[in-house]
């Protein structure tokens, strides 16, 4: 997302491609289609967090009603998708979250596995934040300029609530020097990746 003097305020170091809002708008069944999927995903990535670690009250606490709402987006999707006549389809690979998934750093203590999930999460939310607001300030279909601000709003509230969790496990300066490294790493693996219309990242 970015404000009125142009700062990214999601902290995001490398913007959108801005040729993917105008492929993406002639792709939108696909678009909406990896949409779908992509709240599947957030969600059930946010259940995996609490089966994986049942002693963090706050995790458990914070994570599961983003479950239910991640859940709710899903179907909301699916609604959009019906109004247009669009079925959901195979799920597609999602080279994106690959890549990311890639700079994770394994091993190490608990604490430290999850700071890197909680952060990871906290950047795909943030992406599909910066997304979701060219959608909405560039596509012309009323109906889904609406619903992509509303869905803006609150994957802000995610990535947010992603990187001050990981500060509870942490300490912050730790957090946020990661924090700038998958950053870093991010900008480099868009750069590598073709814009595509047909995928929300």
């Amino acid at each position: 997302m970015i404000d009125e003097s142009g700062k990214h305020v999601l902290g995001l170091e490398l913007p959108t491609d801005p040729r993917w809002v105008n492929i993406a708008e002639k792709n939108i069944e696909d678009i909406l289609i990896d949409h779908a999927y992509c709240e599947q995903k957030a969600a059930t990535s946010c259940i995996s967090m609490i089966v994986r670690f049942p002693e963090k009250e706050e995790l458990v606490d914070m994570l599961t009603p983003v479950v239910a709402e991640e859940w709710s987006h899903f179907e909301r999707v699916l609604e959009e998708m019906k109004k247009r006549g669009y079925k959901l389809g195979p799920q597609r690979k999602d080279e994106y979250v690959a890549k990311l998934n890639s700079i994770e750093k394994k091993g190490g203590r608990r604490e430290q596995q999850l700071v890197e999930q909680l952060l990871i999460n906290a950047l795909i939310e943030a992406r599909s934040c910066e997304r979701f607001r060219l959608l909405w300030k560039n596509i012309a279909d009323e109906e889904l300029q609406k619903f992509y601000y509303e869905l803006m709003v609150s994957e802000a509230s995610h990535y947010k609530n992603f990187l001050q969790l990981a500060k509870s496990y942490m300490p912050e300066e730790y957090v946020m020097e990661r924090w700038k490294e998958i950053l870093a790493a991010e900008a480099e693996i868009l750069k590598t990746l073709e814009v595509r219309g047909d995928r929300m990242h």
